[in-house]
């Protein structure tokens, strides 16, 4: 059925005066926009498993919604995606595709390309040409082989398949690199500088492609060569004028939005989003796609807090809601039902290797010449391969130009969704990063007493950080070496890569070079150490690891592996900030309390997690031993493995001459120690409980160890340390009380994996924070008024146990539990 497009209203009236909304265009678009959403989201929910990007979960989605399936139902199509809503569906989407290349440009720092050295110039340079004269021999072949394909002049046929063949997925790639963890190992360093400029050199290939092809079909064949020339030489003198006249305007107006100054003028926001349509007006005026015009001011504008603010405005919407759309429309375009027969799916056999054969055999040879080893040679030109968002723009450019018919078109769609989707399974298969050997952190170990690796989640925890780490340094004695890792988690937002795109290798998680945020961080770091360095006992490494919440553990547990820390510290998810009123409580979220967690479960050193409530104000203006500011600290005791830690890093306090330490030993009545209550795994999972370990130790053993540690600490600090013993039935209000009183500023505590009686007798409490212990959590819950920070400390075991929800039980048996 033929519909006038003039005659096609934007809304309707509503169904209770007759009107289908589905005959009219905005509603149309409403219901197709939250169908792309619910399709490519729910593929890429599926598709998490295997760890691939969501370009794959989007391009999938639109080619599922097009006419190689759901379209197959004409109903469907006549109804959803009718032809007359096609235009508007496309120009909508075309708005969200200019945006995300402004994006793209603004990502691209053209100063680290230009630092990043001959050997990524010279892979590129590889991964660009070989795949490109190999995309020319295989236009010879298609041009023969499909119908229709020789309508289309030689040139601009071949430039387009060589392009679609030799694209490197700038976004894609670096998304790939960050799930995979490889962005500070050489391989991920080299694959970002060469994928840079495999960008760059693509969009001017593009541009010469948009060239040539004019209007396509034999239009583009007989035209005057001179048009060509004249639209290449205005895309040059546009690209000339843009970063002659426009980058110092836009250099002016970064700087006018500094962090120096207060607020950002609106104004300065919006004229820039106005200029990105105005660019993309002149390239598609001049006869090269609205896009490329974009792109080039993206890359106008300098790196810094302005076009971070540029990011945090348009990226959601851009990203999460008009991109979609874009591979919706491709999808309609894309009819695999056209390629049918042994020969199409022998051209599509032939297109996918040449086009992956020539990617990853040109960065292979290259790399082994750069004297790069096999093995990461191999993974670059794997990695190299990725295609992606890019491609399909230059497949759609070429079909809306006429270069590529239908079939050549779902055959050139289906090659890029092969090769980006075999990226992540073979680079995991193929390249395992070296760790390092541990000569150098076993010289390391000899030359630091102590080594102490902790975790951040922004400047409101180095106050307390500084203050902790004070203490249990004893002064004039140890060489203390800090590492602190500030933790950024890595989120689903494409510019979430800017973080990571500027950093500099250091042997740790990088340090980014870009975020102002992140760099604010650790330019009050340095300030917060600097008294640490000039006393020359302490060494400072501060970096930064950004990844997403669900991995965040890996990193942590590798670095503290690496460097032979015996002790990781976590900050708690949650912060009381002291106020002229009640305490303020700043939650981070339920995510960081995850990653506690699963640190708590893999670490192989020590954990504590500090829960703070202002602990050392004063330690932020005066840090160092010089301090005359008293700390008390109290160490509860009850027994177990984790105590015994508790009371070693007690002693360790004691020989700070700031801070005073008092031993809480709380003891069972009548000297009962084992009375039969223990603990068994429950089978509720309803509920969340406590966990301790399972392991099977002996009871009688653990008392000795716990006589004796406190012996040998009464001993050794005998007159610089005040004992106490609780003894009573209630101990819920003992350890309450002492939170309470305000007496104590750090509250120490173990987290009770192998649990006394007196403890296992807590485990029945509904937990609040299961991961502290029954201890940790009382002191914790922010509903019983404790006023003094705490320590939750949990000891490391040879032994790596399993760990089962428990809950006390009262049994005749013995149980081989304390």
């Amino acid at each position: 059925m033929t519909v006038n497009i003039t005659s096609i209203k934007t809304a309707s009236d509503g169904v209770w005066q007759g009107d289908n909304p589905f005959d009219y265009a905005f509603p149309l678009l409403i219901v197709q926009t939250a169908l792309v959403l619910a399709v490519s989201r729910t593929l890429a929910f599926l598709l998490k498993p295997l760890r691939q990007p969501k370009v794959i979960a989007e391009i999938v989605g639109g080619i599922l919604l097009g006419p190689s399936a759901l379209g197959r139902n004409h109903e469907y199509m006549h109804r959803i995606f009718p032809r007359w809503s096609t235009p508007i569906l496309e120009s909508v989407a075309s708005i969200g595709l200019l945006f995300f290349l402004f994006l793209v440009g603004l990502e691209l720092d053209l100063s680290s390309i230009r630092r990043s050295g001959k050997r990524a110039f010279a892979i590129a340079a590889a991964g660009i040409s070989v795949p490109f004269i190999m995309g020319i021999g295989v236009a010879f072949i298609l041009r023969k082989t499909i119908e229709g394909a020789d309508k289309v002049g030689y040139a601009q046929y071949l430039v387009f398949m060589g392009v679609a063949l030799s694209i490197t997925a700038f976004p894609v790639l670096a998304r790939i690199l960050a799930e995979l963890k490889l962005l500070t190992t050489r391989v991920g360093e080299t694959a970002m500088a060469a994928a840079a400029f495999n960008d760059i050199v693509a969009w001017i290939l593009l541009a010469l492609a948009v060239a040539l092809a004019g209007n396509g079909d034999e239009g583009g064949a007989h035209k005057s060569p001179l048009v060509s020339v004249w639209v290449l030489l205005s895309g040059c003198a546009f690209v000339i004028f843009m970063m002659v006249a426009i980058r110092p305007v836009m250099n002016w107006v970064a700087q006018r939005c500094s962090p120096e100054h207060d607020t950002v003028d609106e104004a300065y926001i919006c004229l820039t989003l106005a200029t990105v349509m105005v660019s993309g007006f002149i390239t598609d005026l001049i006869g090269i796609h609205s896009i490329f015009g974009a792109f080039i001011f993206g890359l106008t504008i300098p790196n810094g807090d302005f076009a971070e603010k540029l990011i945090q405005r348009i990226e959601d919407f851009v990203s999460g809601l008009l991109l979609p759309l874009y591979f919706a429309s491709s999808g309609l375009k894309t009819d695999v039902t056209k390629i049918s027969g042994g020969k199409a799916w022998g051209l599509l056999a032939m297109v996918i290797t040449a086009a992956c054969g020539g990617k990853i055999l040109g960065t292979f040879v290259v790399a082994v010449l750069c004297m790069m080893p096999v093995r990461e040679s191999i993974t670059l030109g794997l990695l190299m391969n990725t295609k992606g968002l890019v491609e399909l723009i230059v497949l759609n450019i070429g079909k809306e130009k006429k270069v590529l018919n239908d079939e050549v078109f779902a055959i050139l769609v289906l090659m890029a969704l092969f090769t980006t989707f075999i990226t992540t399974p073979a680079v995991m298969a193929v390249y395992k990063p070296a760790r390092r050997s541990s000569s150098s952190s076993s010289a390391s170990r000899k030359k630091y007493d102590l080594r102490i690796l902790a975790c951040v989640h922004g400047p409101g925890n180095i106050s307390s950080l500084i203050s902790l780490i004070e203490s249990t340094r004893p002064v004039n004695k140890a060489q203390l070496k800090l590492y602190i890792m500030h933790l950024v988690e890595l989120t689903e937002r494409s510019s979430s890569i800017v973080m990571v795109q500027r950093f500099r290798k250091n042997g740790l998680p990088f340090v980014s070079r870009f975020n102002y945020r992140v760099r604010a961080f650790h330019e009050r770091v340095a300030v917060a150490f600097r008294a640490y360095g000039q006393m020359g006992q302490v060494v400072v490494r501060t970096t930064t690891a950004i990844s997403a919440l669900s991995t965040m553990h890996e990193d942590i547990c590798h670095v503290a592996k690496e460097k032979g820390v015996p002790m990781i510290i976590l900050p708690f998810h949650k912060r009381w900030i002291k106020s002229g009123g009640p305490d303020v409580i700043e939650n981070v979220g339920h995510g960081w309390r995850g990653v506690n967690q699963r640190v708590l479960s893999k670490a192989e050193c020590s954990v504590a997690i500090l829960v703070d409530r202002g602990l050392g104000g004063d330690y932020q203006q005066n840090p160092g031993p010089a301090t005359t500011i008293a700390q008390k600290t109290c160490v509860m005791f009850f027994g177990g493995p984790d105590d015994r830690e508790c009371l070693e890093l007690g002693g360790r306090m004691v020989e700070h001459p700031a801070v005073s330490v008092t031993v809480m030993r709380f003891v069972e009545e009548n000297s009962v120690q084992h009375d039969g209550s223990g603990l068994k795994p429950t089978l509720s999972k309803g509920r969340e409980k406590y966990t301790f370990s399972t392991a099977v130790i002996n009871p009688e053993k653990e008392k000795e160890m716990d006589e004796k540690a406190m012996d040998d600490f009464q001993r050794k600090w005998e007159g610089m340390v005040e004992y106490k013993e609780i003894k009573g039935a209630n101990i819920i209000e003992s350890i309450m009380a002492i939170g309470k009183s305000g007496e104590y500023d750090l509250i120490v505590v173990g987290r009770a994996r192998f649990p006394t009686a007196m403890v296992a007798r807590l485990a029945d409490r509904q937990p609040e924070h299961a991961e502290l212990g029954p201890v940790g959590d009382l002191l914790a819950s922010a509903n019983n008024g404790i006023v003094s920070s705490v320590l939750v400390v949990q000891q490391h075991e040879k032994v790596i146990s399993d760990e089962a929800l428990v809950v006390a039980a009262q049994n005749d048996e013995a149980i081989n539990e304390v």
